[in-house]
């Protein structure tokens, strides 16, 4: 009867020594089931279980990796896996996976701490713990430092939403992101990303800036937080704010969009979509004319808006066509999809405000990023420590693989 043999190895890495375990156990018919491994500032851990035919060849196996071992300055332990325990831990495969990302600043023992308490629980084992971002230098952090972790956990998660919630309430007191995904086929398969525009892919809420431009600033920013915060309906605060703006020369549009600021991390994460072959688009409540602005500067795909009504030089304080609203946003996002030969699942979605809500349901992917409090509450995911780069760590894209 064969024997299992479970075989870790820890110690300094240099170069070679995956290439002489491996050539040791290729030498006595052994079957390797798994093998992992790690290295962490220059120390490598290694382990690999085995199936070794019979007794005397476990034991030849076991003398050749310890004077390995012995001659590399590598600690070897040696296991003895029962036929019971394989399998129990061959059937666990079947389980249900999910990933936990930690996106903050800088990575803390706290932060660890509290995550890996909340994961157990809930019941649920972790298989790995890698991560995403750069190596972070000592000493003051940058400015806009980013750091992530992401957690691989396996097995059967009896309340999902109280785990959800508990992650929530973790992120809340560490002050960091904690996102929570199933682990399925569509994460790394993702094609198309919409985006809101104003206070999403830019810093600024254009309406607002047209209306300082007009003279009736206070007016219009009223109205617009109360319709981000979800207390009006878009459609009509929409129109009782561009009324607001009858009069205002059209060359007040192109000073506006000289002017604008991109969000952080948002030109590195669309050049970096862009060569993975992601599409992109703008679906946003606001204007034509910044959308083609930002589309041109960015590489944006698709451009859907609200376009506005000039005449003889000066704003009427209509639009032409209909209002692009939230039911109007997932529209759209579901015809793109289409276009693209996507199912919805492969879509993502990014915005801040409550008419944002509506895409951010529908894809595949909905992310709140630096968001109103109610969209945190209801949206999938959230991001508010970091730029909108971090969207990359959730498809488990390291930085390594970023342009």
């Amino acid at each position: 009867m064969s024997d299992i043999q479970l075989i870790t190895f820890s110690g300094g890495d240099h170069p070679g020594l995956t290439a002489g375990i491996t050539a040791i156990l290729a030498e006595h018919d052994v079957n390797v089931l798994d093998i992992g491994q790690a290295v962490i500032h220059a120390t490598l851990s290694i382990g690999i279980l085995i199936e070794v035919p019979d007794d005397d060849h476990r034991r030849q196996v076991v003398d050749a990796l310890t004077d390995f071992g012995q001659d590399n300055g590598l600690r070897a332990r040696f296991s003895d896996v029962s036929p019971q325990s394989y399998e129990s831990w061959v059937n666990a495969q079947g389980r249900a996976r999910f990933i936990v990302t930690l996106l903050a600043r800088k990575i803390t023992a706290s932060q660890l701490g509290l995550v890996t308490a909340a994961v157990h629980r809930h019941g649920l084992n972790i298989d790995s713990i890698n991560r995403l971002s750069g190596r972070i230098p000592l000493g003051e952090l940058p400015r806009l430092s980013k750091a992530c972790v992401e957690f691989s956990l396996r097995g059967p998660l009896a309340d999902e939403p109280a785990f959800r919630k508990d992650l929530m309430e973790t992120a809340s007191h560490l002050e960091v992101d904690l996102a929570f995904q199933r682990d399925d086929m569509y994460r790394r398969n993702r094609r198309l990303v919409a985006f809101d525009m104003d206070s999403t892919l830019i810093e600024a809420e254009v309406i607002d800036e047209l209306a300082k431009a007009a003279g009736v600033g206070e007016q219009v920013s009223a109205i617009t937080e109360r319709a981000m915060r979800g207390e009006l309906d878009f459609a009509s605060s929409f129109r009782e704010r561009l009324a607001l703006l009858e009069g205002l020369e059209e060359k007040s549009l192109e000073h506006i969009a000289g002017t604008l600021k991109v969000s952080e991390g948002a030109e590195h994460l669309i050049d970096t979509l862009k060569s993975l072959g992601y599409k992109t688009a703008i679906l946003s409540g606001g204007f034509t004319y910044f959308a083609r602005f930002l589309q041109q500067r960015l590489g944006i795909d698709y451009v859907y808006a609200n376009e506005l009504d000039i005449v003889d030089g000066r704003l009427t304080g209509n639009v032409v066509g209909d209002i692009v609203d939230g039911d109007r946003k997932a529209l759209l996002l579901k015809e793109l999809a289409a276009r693209e030969g996507l199912q919805l699942e492969q879509v993502i979605a990014v915005g801040d405000g409550a008419n944002d809500l509506p895409m951010l349901s529908a894809a595949g992917l909905g992310i709140a990023f630096r968001a109103k409090p109610v969209v945190q509450q209801l949206a999938e995911q959230s991001i508010s420590t970091l730029g909108l780069d971090a969207i990359l760590y959730l498809l488990g894209i390291s930085d390594r693989y970023q342009s």
